[in-house]
């Protein structure tokens, strides 16, 4: 019988079964090894990621436990020093796991007990009968051993259905050798291990104290754990030691079904896209390399056209880089400096100073004070180097620190400037204005002169009087009875109008005399009372008076006392002279006053009821050799202004409104005495 046409042979149907097992075999066998290989890889993954949860509750477990033993190494220093310190003990207050400190006999008996103020609601008192047993194995054991002891947890009942689990620290006070009582703090286990665990790690772990039966004793964690990942660790601590459970909230990763084809095709992706990533990378690379040679080759040239002094340190202080204007600086090329030790530069003076501040700034960096040495070095200071031919040269140091990668300070960065040609032209003009101080009193004191001559001419005529009446009662034949008496009166009045001349002298002799440029902290009243008689004399010459206006508190300043007088000086002269021309029925009067300003400096005034200076005047008052007297100089005011503003004060002055009696008042000011 035949088998119809649209039929398959029994033996073509099976030869072409065999060919397609055939074809389909090496793409079944490629499924099968990428399905192992995935399976492979998603079991190692999901093996990873939980071997990854249990060291990171492993190393929480590590980070709570060293946290516990520092809060507890501190309570026992509290415990300690409130046990030597009795009355310093309310320090203990600030520790939030210790919530009851007590002071016990030598017999346990309770002699005083206080609550931390922090613990609600508070933990009751224990009588004064005796010690829970725990605690008394710890007293014992800190009496034997001589140092503080933690006893044993025990559950202390609060109000209705609470409860708290403390522990007591113990420590033994001695006195000459001998046990003089206990200093007894109950701890607080919850608070204590709340106080251990950081905001990061309660969000995912529960952390509990148990007992060697897995009895939870006290816990903290915002959440429960799933019992995953657990860890448990043994807490060491002085006479006791608590077993620490971590418990992750995460649970076992979950299996993705489509993860094997995700993992393939998102292997190839990355791959191609390394590939780009790379290529990309490569042509990013050329370019900034090559910028970074074009950016080096500019601060090449940059660094040597510098005229500041650059130089690098280590840590040691060695020098690891100079650029040429150091090396011009110092006349040394940069591979005699590099790597020296000491720097040729140093003086042989001053190298044992120089170690020892390097020393001072190594020892800084290993305490890791950086912060003050970098401000202090922000700020400068000033030294001393030596050239290659032994001259020895002032400079100034800015230094900045330089840091690796990671931060750390490695050395320092220093712009090194040569200021000895500042303190040469420093030094010249400090010698100019001496000069024309100088030059400035000396004008002073002749213009003063037809003054003092006239001052003098009277006790001098006085004196001739006197000496020349005396004469006359000794030469008389018939002297009255009282020839002794009105000699001796004679004279008196000699000495004393000497006495008058000589003052004058003095006075002057003081103001010309040139004495160093010190500041000293001297009495506002003592400053004006050292000119008040050189101003009198061209006061009384031009009918003025002068009126002093001083606070009831003294008042200091500190300045150069001459300087400052001679600015008082000048001042009072030119109110003196714009009065001496003011119109019949002005008062003349001069007016030194003095107040306290802002409680840091003192305002010094002198006023004058003259006719004030003109707008055109005023304009180029503080000019120098700017004059309207036709013998003057037109240095008093400029050297005026110089002088205040030397001491950080400021010179000004204002024309009075005819309400307030016209003229014009100068004011400046000085800082107040330090004390």
């Amino acid at each position: 019988m035949a088998l119809p046409p649209s039929l398959p042979s029994p033996a073509s149907a099976r030869q072409r079964l065999g060919w397609g097992w055939r074809r389909a075999l090496p793409w079944v066998a490629l499924l099968a090894l990428l399905v192992v290989a995935q399976s492979l890889l998603l079991a190692l993954t999901v093996s990873h990621e939980a071997g990854k949860a249990q060291d990171q509750a492993e190393q929480v477990a590590a980070e709570v436990a060293g946290q516990i033993r520092k809060q507890v190494t501190q309570s026992l220093g509290l415990l300690q020093f409130a046990a030597d310190r009795p009355a310093a003990a309310p320090a203990w207050q600030d520790s939030p796991a210790l919530v009851r400190m007590e002071w016990r006999g030598v017999q346990r008996q309770l002699m005083q007990a206080v609550n931390n103020p922090r613990q609600i609601p508070p933990l009751p008192h224990s009588g004064p009968e005796g010690l829970v047993p725990e605690t008394e194995l710890a007293c014992a054991s800190a009496l034997r051993q001589g140092s503080a002891q933690i006893s044993r947890s025990y559950f202390v009942p609060l109000a209705p259905g609470l409860g708290l689990e403390v522990a007591d620290l113990c420590a033994a006070r001695l006195r000459g050798g001998e046990p003089d009582g206990f200093v007894i703090a109950t701890l607080a286990l919850r608070t204590l291990l709340e106080a251990a665990l950081l905001d990061e790690h309660a969000r995912g772990y529960e952390v509990s104290l148990v007992e060697a039966d897995n009895t939870r004793l006290a816990r903290a964690g915002l959440k429960h754990g799933r019992g995953v990942y657990v860890f448990q660790r043994l807490v060491d601590l002085p006479g006791q030691s608590f077993q620490l459970r971590v418990d992750s909230v995460a649970g076992a990763p979950s299996w993705v079904p489509n993860l094997p084809i995700a993992l393939v095709m998102g292997l190839t992706l990355a791959l191609f896209g390394m590939v780009v990533l790379l290529a990309r990378d490569g042509r990013r690379r050329a370019g900034i390399e090559a910028a970074l040679a074009e950016s080096l080759a500019v601060r090449q040239a940059m660094e040597n056209s510098l005229v500041t002094g650059l130089r690098a340190r280590d840590a040691e202080g060695r020098v690891t880089y100079v650029n040429p204007a150091f090396c011009r600086m110092v006349g040394l090329p940069a591979h005699e400096i590099l790597g020296r030790w000491p720097p040729p530069y140093w003086p042989p003076e001053h190298v044992e100073n120089y170690l020892r501040r390097n020393a001072e700034r190594r020892a800084r960096w290993a305490e890791g004070e950086h912060q003050a040495a970098d401000e202090q070095a922000e700020q400068g200071f000033e030294t001393v180097f030596m050239r290659q031919s032994g001259e020895r040269f002032p400079v100034r140091i800015y230094e900045a620190p330089l840091r690796d990668a990671h931060g750390r300070q490695t050395g320092l960065m220093s712009t090194v400037l040569d200021i000895s040609e500042q303190r040469r032209v420093e030094e010249l003009s400090r010698q100019q204005q001496d000069r024309l101080q100088a030059t400035a009193r000396l004008a002073t004191v002749g213009e003063m002169a037809s003054l003092l001559s006239h001052e003098l001419n009277q006790p001098l005529a006085a004196i001739a009087s006197y000496a020349n009446g005396s004469l006359n009662l000794l030469a008389d034949p018939a002297p009255p009875e009282d020839t002794a008496g009105l000699v001796r009166q004679a004279l008196e009045r000699i000495a004393a109008q000497a006495d008058r001349a000589g003052r004058v002298i003095k006075s002057v002799h003081d103001f010309v005399r040139r004495r160093e440029h010190l500041r000293e902290n001297i009495d506002v009243a003592a400053l004006l009372e050292a000119v008040l008689p050189l101003i009198r004399l061209q006061a009384r010459k031009g009918g003025s008076q002068v009126l002093l206006d001083l606070p009831p508190q003294p008042l200091q300043v500190r300045c150069d006392r001459t300087m400052v007088e001679q600015v008082l000086l000048n001042l009072s002269r030119n109110g003196l002279q714009a009065m001496e021309n003011a119109a019949p029925g002005t008062p003349r009067e001069l007016r030194l006053a003095a107040r306290l300003r802002a409680e840091r400096w003192v305002e010094l005034s002198v006023r004058d009821h003259g006719p004030g200076i003109p707008a055109e005047v005023a304009k180029q008052l503080f000019t120098p050799f700017f004059t309207t007297r036709g013998e003057g100089m037109g240095l008093g005011l400029s050297l005026c202004r110089t002088v205040i503003e030397q001491h950080g004060g400021a010179l000004d002055f204002e024309n009075l409104a005819a309400a307030q009696g016209g003229g014009c008042d100068f004011r400046f000011t000085l800082p107040v005495g330090q004390t």
